[in-house]
């Protein structure tokens, strides 16, 4: 098959200051894509694919996935496994009782955001592109701090489910369902 040119692995064209020679790393939240892609379209991120995307032919330093699991349940495990096959390194939470709230209802919290913060200070460093993907809004002073640090900043994401300083701020926001075989049938489906 014949890529048009400028198209990297036949994802998306390169924009000007993308090149070879740039230190990629990838910060996935797992827990944000989920319920983006099943809200939008009643399926899943394909992991495999969305690394390519991030490496795009540029030098893949680290590939870091976030996820949140329910204690007891297992059901998390064939996914974790999948996720470092695909060489993610894997972080994992259970997730916790925060509070209950005015009704008798617990609300359960296992955000990984300053987690993905802290790793992303960690590396920068090292890199000269940080691929967040995720549209949480939190992530916007320290992605501005990043960009005066000098790294470009690309986010992966659904526009309808991204903050929209998260979109203005990026070097390149790319729209998950833009992009071609992004997504995989949902379990069940």
């Amino acid at each position: 098959m014949q890529r048009p040119e400028g198209h990297v692995n036949g994802l998306l064209p390169r924009l000007p200051g993308e090149h070879d020679e740039q230190r990629v790393a990838l910060f996935v939240d797992t827990q944000n894509l989920y319920y983006a892609a099943r809200d939008a379209l009643g399926r899943n991120v394909d992991y495999e694919r969305l690394l390519a995307l991030a490496e795009r032919g540029r030098r893949l330093q680290a590939a870091t996935a976030y996820v949140v699991e329910r204690e007891g349940a297992n059901s998390a495990y064939g996914f974790v496994t999948r996720l470092s096959a695909l060489g993610y390194r894997v972080r994992r939470r259970a997730v916790r009782v925060h509070r209950g709230d005015g009704e008798g209802r617990l609300v359960l919290e296992g955000d990984w955001d300053m987690g993905i913060a802290a790793d992303i200070v960690r590396v920068w460093d090292h890199l000269d592109v940080v691929v967040l993907a995720s549209g949480d809004g939190d992530f916007v002073p320290l992605l501005e701090l990043a960009q005066q640090r000098g790294l470009r900043v690309e986010v992966l994401a659904f526009r309808e489910a991204s903050a929209q300083a998260l979109i203005d701020l990026a070097d390149r926001f790319v729209h998950l369902p833009d992009v071609a075989d992004m997504f995989v049938a949902a379990k069940g489906a």
